[in-house]
């Protein structure tokens, strides 16, 4: 069956959100850098090198053996037809403001065949937003495997019995992870305010211990940044290991990542999670790669496989389009996807992952499954036997 991966409803709504929340967001919360630049101005360190991160990140180092990608530039012939107009992919760079474009070909290898960079260059560290909450997935699906998580059946207020006494008491595991955990929730309205007091220094555990419950849990989507923290704060919870650190030692490095990431926290100790990863974009395709390949990376299973066809399957009957913090589209396809037009695109039929970072995609947001499609066909296409 194909699922169309934006024209859910609901996943709609939650576009127009991004949109009409993104400019807010970005000038209302001081302690989180610009997209494009680097987390400590003014000299951008390449993104290999290790030093102390800024207050309001921490730093995630990278592996000591990273997965190589090869660059094999192609010259790719795409076109495409939107609405009856006919584009090519230098216009829909242009026109949703797209500031990193890679498209990598796992086929045969590990080809990066397509690569630009518009006001940013290779070691620039892009905003993920929402991104990251699909590595918070992979996080929970590794402490799932190793034991420290027990079942996602469970209640979350196992691990966290400060969340006893709110809407979150008694909620499982799983209707966090899609996205169904039954607080009164708004993205557009909530998700602001939260993020900037966060970045001001406000202990988001004690916002996530306000939150009420306004629906049955387990009944419906409702696409909730706060979900992905109360995932986050599990894995620290369940592992005995600081979110951040937890990642740089089951995914950043076994995962084979070449650079340097600052993850967003709040001052307290708390990582985002839902959040503020700031990566290179070959590390983010490094990541879709991961995926694309069953969760495996030079030679080890990092992510157990199981997980990784778990998250990127419908979660629930009320939604099929969304899996565990996965966004799921035709023929197999899924994407981790961002506020204002951040993606890591994973095309299984083709065999390529396709990143684009931008500071915000306003218009043109809606031509990027059609575009990202011609795409992955001319990349194919230009295979050579």
């Amino acid at each position: 069956m194909r699922r169309p991966l934006r024209r859910h409803p609901l996943r709609r709504r939650t576009l127009a959100a991004g949109a009409v929340t993104a400019t807010a967001v970005l000038l209302s919360a001081p302690a989180v850098p610009a997209a494009h630049a680097d987390p400590v101005p003014p000299s951008p360190p390449p993104a290999s090198v290790t030093r102390q991160a800024p207050a309001g990140f921490d730093l995630v180092r990278p592996s000591a053996d990273p997965v190589p990608l090869r660059y094999a530039p192609r010259d790719l012939d795409v076109t495409y037809t939107h609405d009856g107009r006919e584009r090519t992919l230098d216009e829909y760079l242009a026109i949703t403001g797209t500031q990193g474009f890679v498209v990598l070909d796992a086929r045969a290898g590990q080809d990066i065949v397509f690569e630009r960079y518009s006001f940013a260059a290779r070691d620039t560290r892009f905003q993920s937003w929402s991104m990251a909450k699909s590595f918070t997935s992979a996080a929970v699906g590794i402490a799932l495997d190793e034991g420290r998580i027990r079942s996602i059946d469970e209640p979350v207020t196992a691990y966290l019995p400060e969340l006893n006494g709110s809407g979150y008491e008694g909620v499982s595991i799983r209707d966090l992870l899609r996205m169904s955990s039954g607080i009164a929730w708004e993205e557009a309205v909530n998700v602001p305010p939260v993020h900037v007091a966060a970045s001001l220094g406000a202990p988001l555990p004690r916002m996530a211990a306000q939150q009420k419950r306004g629906w049955e849990p387990g009944s419906r989507f409702e696409y909730t940044s706060m979900n992905t923290f109360v995932l986050g704060w599990l894995v620290a919870r369940a592992t005995g290991t600081p979110y951040h650190r937890y990642v740089e030692e089951r995914i950043w490095r076994p995962g084979g990542m070449e650079s340097t990431v600052y993850l967003g926290n709040d001052s307290n100790g708390n990582n985002m999670a839902y959040c503020c990863y700031y990566a290179t974009d070959r590390d983010f395709a490094r990541f879709g790669l991961l995926y694309l390949r069953g969760g495996r990376a030079n030679g080890r299973q990092v992510v157990p496989e199981a997980w990784v066809k778990e998250s990127t399957r419908p979660s629930a009957p009320f939604n099929d389009g969304y899996g565990f913090q996965w966004w799921l589209g035709e023929d197999g396809e899924f994407e981790a996807s961002g506020l204002g037009g951040q993606k890591i695109w994973v095309s299984p039929e083709h065999d390529v992952v396709i990143v684009k970072s931008t500071l915000a995609t306003v218009v043109g947001e809606d031509e990027t499954d059609t575009a990202f499609r011609a795409v992955a066909a001319a990349v194919a296409r230009t295979r050579t036997s």
